[in-house]
Order: structure tokens, then C-alpha cells, then sequence
């Protein structure tokens, strides 16, 4: 199901990865580890809601290439950025969105991210995301909205 997001600013922890060489495989949990460890959404003002964000951008090409990914909560500001933590522009864009719900966990996410690379979706590659709220993550049956950008 496509829709437009307009755009919003995200702050939050980051990393530069790539899938290709393994290094996603290591640096997304640990990114993980630190933002849940430390309680880091707790430490970013201005947020807008109780969601964590885990976004993909600054993409060097496609999915195979490196690119930044961003851990970390939507916000009305970026002008208070904590020390050791970045902000974001998310740009408006068409997005396909693919609900997870039932195991949410990091195995479930990268397999749900396997079939969306080797799917035909018309990608743009300027920012993925996916949106863990505590309402979804938390209910029953829980659930995780993966946004994809597409042209």
C-alpha cells in the first residue's frame, strides 16, 4: 500500500553499515544494544510520541552499498541535539508499507527486509524506516510498520 509521507526530523544514534560485507549483521544490534541499554530515547528532547525509529538513508547506491543507520525517536525540533547523537531531515516521499506483526524479532525484521531486496519495488533509496511503537510492539498480536521509499 503506497502513501506520502511528508517529511520530519528524526534524533537519534548512528552508524554507517553495509549487508554485503556482514558488517549490518553486527553494527544494527549493538546500535540496538546502546539505544535500549543507555534508555537513550529518554535523553532526546522535543520528541512527538513514544515510537522508536530505525531508519535507513545516505544510501551510496542500492541496497548492497553502504549507508547510515539511524536509531532514534521523531521530533518537533532539531534545533537541542544531545552530544554523541545526530539529527535527521526524513524528505516527504511515496512509500510502500509493509506491516510485520506476530515475531517482531531482529531475525523476523531481517527476513522481511530479505524479501523486500530481492522484490521489485521501484525504490527511490532515499530513507527506509521502520516505526516501533510501544502500542504495537506491546499489544497481543504485535506488529512493526516497515516504510519503504519507492519512485
Amino acid at each position: 500500500m503506497k502513501e506520502l509521507i511528508e517529511s520530519f526530523n528524526v534524533i537519534g544514534i548512528s552508524v554507517k553499515t553495509c549487508n554485503t560485507d556482514g558488517s549490518a549483521a553486527k553494527d544494527i544490534p549493538a546500535l540496538w544494544e546502546k539505544f535500549a541499554g543507555e534508555r537513550l530515547d529518554e535523553k532526546i528532547p522535543n520528541r512527538m510520541d513514544d515510537a522508536v525509529y530505525c531508519i535507513y538513508t545516505d544510501y551510496e547506491g542500492d541496497f548492497q552499498h553502504p549507508y547510515v543507520t539511524i536509531l532514534g525517536c521523531k521530533v518537533s525540533s532539531i534545533d537541542e541535539v544531545p552530544e554523541g547523537m545526530i539529527s535527521k531531515i526524513i524528505p516527504t516521499s511515496k512509500y510502500e508499507k509493509i506491516k510485520l506483526e506476530g515475531n517482531i524479532s531482529g531475525d523476523a525484521i531481517y527476513d522481511a527486509w530479505t524479501k523486500i531486496w530481492a522484490s521489485d519495488l521501484n525504490r527511490s533509496y532515499s530513507a527506509d524506516f521502520e516505526v516501533y511503537s510501544a502500542e504495537q510492539c506491546q499489544s497481543e498480536n504485535p506488529s512493526v510498520d516497515i516504510y519503504v521509499s519507492v519512485k
